[in-house]
């Protein structure tokens, strides 16, 4: 399972938490893909979301670990695209519950807003609940049918909400789309894991 790290600009100095935190996770490659504390370039919530899109909708990651000061940025942001399903988690049970209930492949945290004494730890604990058990096994046991169906109707009402990722990064402001693709460490993620097709194509050209 390839996990991608995309942090906005005011989450930057959480980075390297972010990144030791998931290196526990069995069977996971760690990728972090947006702001660390040497990127000089300045990604916001407004980027990042897309990223997380780009980076889930080319088959590079399977996973994306994102968020911002509150997590309400980059949760609102990602979830604008389609195939994009994210959950804004604060503690494991939390991370524990959307992994089984919603089964969704990308989370928010929020980096600055209560992320204080022991914050490192607890994203720590996010992680080992989050990748514990194989998601979208449904909880309580009775509801695991009726969750199942529930996916299944939010993914093809996805799939009718938006247009192709393709279509849809064509017609983004080009001020956020080139910041984007001047973002060496995701396009070298995405040229390197990415399907080959048109999404691909207008990422790393």
């Amino acid at each position: 399972m390839r996990i991608a790290v995309i942090n906005e600009v005011s989450a930057r100095d959480k980075n390297k938490f972010i990144c030791e935190a998931l290196s526990g996770v069995k069977g996971a490659e760690v990728f972090s893909l947006g702001m660390g504390e040497s990127e000089s370039a300045e990604l916001t919530y407004i980027h990042t979301g897309l990223m997380a899109s780009l980076a889930l909708n080319t088959g590079s990651a399977d996973f994306v670990v994102g968020g911002c000061g509150t997590g309400q940025g980059f949760l609102i942001s990602a979830m604008q695209y389609p195939n994009v399903y994210c959950g804004l988690i604060s503690e494991p049970l939390d991370a524990w519950l959307f992994s089984q209930i919603n089964g969704g492949n990308c989370i928010a945290l929020a980096l600055n807003k209560g992320f204080g004494w022991a914050g490192d730890i607890n994203l720590k604990y996010i992680f080992d609940k989050l990748f514990l058990d194989p998601p979208a096994q449904g909880f309580p046991v009775h509801r695991r049918e009726s969750q199942k169906q529930s996916r299944a109707i939010l993914y093809d009402i996805n799939k009718i909400a938006h247009q192709s990722m393709a279509e849809i990064f064509k017609s983004i402001d080009k001020t956020v789309t080139d910041t984007v693709k001047g973002f060496a460490p995701f396009v070298d993620f995405i040229k390197k894991y990415g399907k080959d097709g048109e999404l691909k194509d207008l990422i790393i050209k």
